[in-house]
């Protein structure tokens, strides 16, 4: 019975217990630094400790399904097949997500064919480069929001025009009878030197009467459009 139960763990390409076993290890290794670096770089509000630990689990899933496939071409074929059918309807909200998900997969196959020195130098390679700009955010655009009566439609442009230097850009204009809704959007550079400058852009523009309100957002890699 023991020598028939070692005979069908042996079955499978001929892939022994042990070869499995460090094949599984090394991709559980590696799926730590993944998991590391992507908690160590993250920023922002959104973290998602669900979504990391996903990543963990996905190099190891790889790696045991390209250990199963092997050689054989038919068995990868029939995978293929049966992986089709399953429809994955999360949002990636962060492109870097998507990075990660690719890192964690490539992982996952070069330890599933044995490939450990890919696996180990292309893993230090994007560790690297995303320890040095993985915190990189995406914050150059502002926008200001500005509403109002809509007799005061000429004035606020050309303060706005004026105090941004024609700078800023108009991207909405929202009107009714009696409303006016602008959108502007300008860089961080441009808002900052004005705002350094004296007086801001909401000082100036509630000095009007029938201002209703100045909002002012900040674009970066957490807003989705």
């Amino acid at each position: 019975m023991a020598g028939l139960l070692v005979d069908l763990m042996n079955q499978g390409g001929g892939l022994t217990v042990q070869d499995i076993a460090v094949r599984v290890a090394v991709a559980a290794v590696l799926s730590s630094v993944i998991y590391v670096s992507y908690w160590y770089t993250h920023t922002g509000t959104s973290y998602s400790g669900k979504f990391n630990v996903s990543l963990v689990t996905i190099t190891i899933l790889t790696c045991t399904v390209m250990t199963v496939i092997g050689n054989n071409i038919a068995l990868s074929l029939g995978m293929a097949g049966a992986l089709s059918i399953v429809r994955f309807r999360t949002a990636i909200k962060d492109s870097r997500d998507t990075a990660y998900i690719f890192w964690a997969v490539i992982v996952g196959l070069c330890s599933g064919v044995a490939d450990f020195w890919t696996a180990v130098i292309g893993s230090a390679a994007v560790f690297i480069v995303l320890l040095f700009l993985g915190k990189v955010r995406n914050e150059n655009r502002i926008l200001l929001i500005i509403k109002g009566d809509r007799s005061l439609e000429n004035e606020i442009e050309g303060i706005v025009f004026q105090h941004f230097n024609k700078k800023a850009l108009l991207r909405v204009k929202n009107t009714t009878v009696e409303s006016l809704e602008l959108i502007y959007e300008l860089d961080r550079k441009t808002y900052n030197v004005t705002y350094r400058s004296g007086k801001n852009i909401t000082a100036l523009l509630y000095e009007k009467e029938g201002m209703d309100y100045v909002n002012i957002v900040t674009q970066n890699d957490e807003i989705s459009g």
